[in-house]
């Protein structure tokens, strides 16, 4: 059976609910008449994740696995699964699946039927739910780091860190081949790709429930985060990267 969607999970140091994970994509997965793929990538984490993975792919065989032992961020482990993905469709999403599973059938929709290229998640939509609560300073750094990108890179969007996108085929391929930046600030990269080809992009209403278990320094990541971005009109118009 060909496979119509490949889902994507970069994964780093989740020991405390993979499992939980694990068990919901493989019930889910169990519900399609058509070929799905489920690829989970072990980003180099550093606790028991990666056995608990290497023990249920074992045992079961409704999920991929790719893993390495080094930490190289989650651009790469993203471009790393959608390297190996075969699907018609292709999405990405968090190792926690903050936005449920429900949603996936909406981007496929607007992939498919409605012959978008790419679909992403909105969490800020009037239409869309936000129940994790946020600590002070991720809120200002969220602010800050939105308002930079919406005035100065991708115009007009105003939340392109949310964890749920999806390509048709040709899409990813063409993005993620480039795909540069191995830290957080490669959704910027993504989407900044997507306009400068002039994709058809639909953005969708979610409703975001995570969890409050972080693996970041905010400090550090925020840094690194700005410099990725402000990097990019450098790659993209001087240095031809693109």
């Amino acid at each position: 059976m060909s496979v119509k969607l490949s889902l994507i999970i970069p994964i780093y140091n989740a020991e405390s609910f993979i499992y939980n994970t694990l068990i919901q994509l493989k019930e889910w997965k169990q519900n399609f008449e058509y070929g799905v793929e489920i690829i989970c990538v072990n980003d180099g984490s550093t606790d028991g994740t990666g056995l608990i993975l290497e023990n249920f792919v074992n045992k079961n065989n409704d999920l991929k696995l790719v893993s390495y032992s080094i930490n190289k961020g989650k651009g790469y482990a993203v471009k790393k699964g959608m390297i190996e993905a075969q699907g018609e469709f292709r999405i990405f999403t968090d190792a926690d699946i903050p936005y449920g599973l429900a949603e996936l059938d909406r981007i496929i929709y607007y992939l498919d039927f409605k012959e978008f290229d790419v679909c992403i998640g909105n969490r800020k939509s009037v239409d869309s739910e936000y129940i994790m609560k946020m600590s002070f300073l991720r809120k200002l750094s969220s602010k800050l780091f939105t308002m930079l990108i919406s005035r100065y890179v991708v115009t007009g969007v105003n939340d392109t860190q949310c964890g749920l996108k999806g390509f048709r085929a040709d899409i990813a391929d063409k993005i993620f081949s480039k795909l540069q930046v191995k830290g957080f600030a490669f959704d910027v990269e993504v989407l900044y790709l997507c306009y400068k080809y002039e994709f058809d992009i639909k953005r969708i209403p979610v409703k975001f429930q995570g969890n409050n278990i972080s693996t970041i320094n905010l400090l550090s990541t925020s840094l690194s985060m700005f410099w990725d971005v402000l990097s990019l009109p450098v790659r993209y118009h001087l240095l031809k990267k693109y």
